[in-house]
């Protein structure tokens, strides 16, 4: 039985925004440490128990794909709500490298890219600031870029790099969609 989930861990926070990014992180944080032990530890298990290293590394990606977004819907609900959203208030976030195929190995960078449909409003700069301090906190390796559609196809046009790290990305949550994601 799990000892989080992640409607527990976002219902711990109340139902009212709370404003304060360090308030927010000195709530949360110590409930995703042990969150994120939990989902690791359960991993290890599943490894010890079936000798597959590449299952492992889809559950540390199931695990981490779950962190983050509860970080966004904690961020976007509790810290940065957008009530009547614009389409420049829009925000995906996209795992990459090695995460976003879905082999994160123990102790690897997490490579995320906060997607704009448009160019970088205060909102969003807000938003993947806050993400990136929760990470941060929780002494994760964040590799990260924000950018726009348009942004991200100009540059994988130059950079094979870009090209590669984005060939096949995976989303991890999404704002101002119907539905989180």
């Amino acid at each position: 039985m799990p000892l989080h989930t992640p409607e527990s861990l976002l219902q711990s926070l109340g139902s009212q925004p709370i404003g304060d990014p360090a308030e927010l992180r000195a709530r949360l944080v110590p409930q995703l440490k042990a969150y994120l032990d939990q989902g690791r530890s359960e991993a290890e298990g599943r490894l010890r128990e079936s000798q597959n290293g590449l299952a492992c590394a889809r559950d540390l990606c199931e695990a981490m794909d779950r962190l983050v977004r509860i970080v966004h819907d904690a961020v976007v609900l509790h810290l940065y709500p957008a009530d009547n959203p614009s389409s420049g208030e829009r925000l995906a976030v996209v795992a990459t490298g090695g995460y976003g195929r879905g082999a994160l190995a123990p102790g690897s960078d997490v490579d995320l890219l906060f997607l704009l449909p448009y160019k970088q409003t205060a909102w969003s700069e807000s938003v993947v600031e806050a993400m990136l301090y929760v990470l941060w906190d929780l002494k994760l390796k964040v590799g990260h870029a924000t950018r726009s559609v348009e942004d991200c196809l100009r540059e994988s046009k130059a950079d094979m790099t870009i090209r590669t790290s984005s060939s096949k990305p995976a989303s991890c949550s999404e704002t101002g969609s119907s539905s989180t994601t």
